[in-house]
C-alpha cells in the first residue's frame, strides 16, 4: 500500500515536474528571477538561525582548508564570499595528521573550541586512510562538536546536464551512532566483530530534525529509511522513534522503505522522494547516491547541525592527483557555505552568490572539468564574482 501510495504521488509528481521545468527554463533564459532562485534554493536553506537578518554583525567563521584540493577550493570560497561584502573573518586551523604523535588528539582542543565559541565552520575535504591508520577526521568533528545531523540537499543544477531534471531530496542523516559508533575488536585471530548502537535519544532527535525540516520548508512527506526485517531491534527501535515523531506532524505525510527499496528507487524516478530520515551508514550510502542524480559530490552542499554549532563541508574526496593543478571543482563548498550563510541570517548575501553560481553554470561558458568543461578553479572562481550583483 505504502509503493503503490509512492508511485501515485510520483506520477503526480512527474506531470507537475515537467510543468515546472517548462518555467524554470522560461525564467532562466534570462537573468535568474529572485522568486525563481528561492524556488530552487529552498531545498538549500536549513533549519537554524535563518529567521535573523544578520543585523549588520560580523560573524567569525572557523575554516578548516582540508587536505588535497581542500585549501584551492577554500581559497576560491573566500575569495567569492569577499567579493560579495559577506561579513566574515576566518579563525583558519590547520589539522596536521602526520605531525601527531601517538596517542595525541587528532584535532586540537584549540580548533575544536574555536568552532564551539564561533558557533560556525566550514571544512573542506580531509583524507582518510582506508582499513588501517587514523580514525576518520570527519567522525572525530561530529562526534566531538556533537554534530547529531548531516543535512544534504540534492537539487538538480541548471544547465548541469545529468540523467534527471527534476531531482530535489534532501537526506537527513543521525551522525553520532549506528554502524558508525567505531566500536570495535578482535574476537580472535581472523574474527572482527563490529557494533551497531542504536539509541532512543539520538533516533528521537534526528527524527525530530528531519519532521521539523520538512514543516519548516513546505516540505510534503518524510520517508524513514531502515532495514527493520534484519535488524529488528537496532532499526525497529529507530522506527518506533520516527513513528512517534510522525504522530506529532500531521500535515507531513509519513513512510518507511527498506533501504534497498529505496536505493532503486531512488534510480528509478527521484520524484517519488522528499526528505528521508536515516541511521549513519545508510545515510552515508543513500546522500552520494543523490549526489550522482544531480552530477556528483564536486555539486553538492553539505550541513552538519549541532545544539550549539553547525559545520558546512564538502563531502567529497581530497583528489591528490589533481591537488596543487587549480582543476579542482569549488562549487560543494561554496553551497555549502550558502547553507551556513543562512543559518547566520544572511539571505541577501546567500542569495546574491547563488544567483551568481546558477548563472555561471547555466550560461556553461566556464566549467571546471569534472562537469564537462575545460576552465581552472581560478577561472571558475573569476566568473562566479564577475556574475555578482
Amino acid at each position: 500500500a505504502t509503493h503503490a501510495r509512492i508511485d501515485e504521488e510520483a506520477r503526480r509528481g512527474r506531470n507537475e515536474a515537467r510543468i515546472g521545468e517548462a518555467r524554470r527554463s522560461e525564467a532562466m533564459s534570462g537573468v535568474l528571477g529572485r522568486a525563481v532562485r528561492c524556488a530552487r534554493a529552498g531545498g538549500w536553506r536549513s533549519r537554524g538561525l535563518c529567521a535573523g537578518a544578520g543585523g549588520g554583525k560580523e560573524f567569525t567563521v572557523t575554516l578548516f582548508p582540508g587536505d588535497g584540493i581542500g585549501p584551492e577550493i577554500s581559497d576560491a570560497v573566500v575569495r567569492i564570499l569577499a567579493a560579495a561584502k559577506v561579513p566574515v573573518r576566518w579563525e583558519t586551523h590547520v589539522i596536521d595528521v602526520q605531525s601527531k604523535k601517538p596517542g595525541e588528539a587528532l584535532v586540537s582542543r584549540e580548533a575544536l573550541d574555536s568552532v564551539l565559541r564561533n558557533g560556525f565552520g566550514l571544512k573542506g575535504p580531509m583524507a582518510t586512510p582506508i582499513g588501517k591508520g587514523h580514525r576518520s577526521l570527519n567522525l572525530t568533528l561530529r562526534k566531538e562538536l556533537a554534530l547529531y545531523a548531516n543535512v544534504r540537499p540534492c537539487v538538480s543544477f541548471p544547465g548541469v546536464k545529468t540523467l534527471y531534471s527534476n531531482v530535489d531530496v534532501v537526506t537527513v542523516r543521525e551522525n553520532t551512532e549506528g554502524e558508525y559508533s567505531g566500536l570495535e575488536h578482535t574476537v580472535a585471530p581472523g574474527v572482527v566483530e563490529s557494533l551497531k548502537v542504536i539509541t532512543r535519544t539520538a533516533s528521537m532527535r534526528i527524527a525530530e530534525y528531519a519532521f521539523k525540516y520538512a514543516s519548516d520548508h513546505g516540505r510534503k512527506r518524510v520517508t524513514a529509511v531502515h532495514k527493520a526485517t534484519v535488524m529488528k531491534k537496532s532499526d525497529g527501535l529507530f522506527l518506533e522513534c520516527t513513528r512517534e515523531v510522525a504522530a506529532k506532524y500531521p500535515q507531513v505525510q509519513y513512510d518507511e522503505l527498506l533501504i534497498d527499496n529505496a536505493a532503486s528507487f531512488l534510480v528509478a524516478d527521484p520524484a517519488r522522494m522528499d526528505v528521508m530520515v536515516m541511521p549513519n551508514l545508510y545515510g552515508d550510502i543513500i546522500s552520494d547516491l543523490c549526489a550522482g542524480l544531480i552530477g556528483g559530490l564536486g555539486l553538492t552542499p553539505s550541513c552538519n547541525i549541532g545544539e550549539s554549532c553547525i559545520l558546512a563541508e564538502a563531502v567529497h574526496g581530497t583528489a591528490p592527483d589533481i591537488a596543487g593543478k587549480d582543476l579542482a571543482n569549488p562549487t560543494a563548498l561554496l553551497f555549502s557555505s550558502i547553507m551556513m550563510l543562512r543559518h547566520m541570517g544572511l539571505r541577501s548575501h546567500a542569495d546574491n552568490i547563488e544567483q551568481a553560481a546558477f548563472q555561471v553554470l547555466h550560461a556553461g561558458q566556464v566549467r571546471t572539468g569534472d562537469i564537462g568543461g575545460k576552465a581552472t578553479t581560478s577561472e571558475y572562481t573569476a566568473a562566479i564574482i564577475d556574475a555578482l550583483q
